[in-house]
């Protein structure tokens, strides 16, 4: 039991996983950020064409 325990505690893997998660979030926030303030700018230029039409 004190080898599997000793075993347990020395395995990174999981740790690998969830390093990997947490990148993958992060970069989906920013891509989130940056696609909803170039909607809002098209947005904008959309509005002023269509106004002068």
């Amino acid at each position: 039991m004190s080898r599997f325990m000793t075993r347990f505690l020395k395995d990174e893997a999981g740790a690998t996983a969830i390093e990997y998660g947490l990148i993958a979030a992060l970069i989906a926030v920013v891509i989130i950020g940056a696609v909803t303030s170039a909607g809002s700018a098209i947005n904008g230029t959309f509005t002023t064409v269509a106004g002068a039409l």
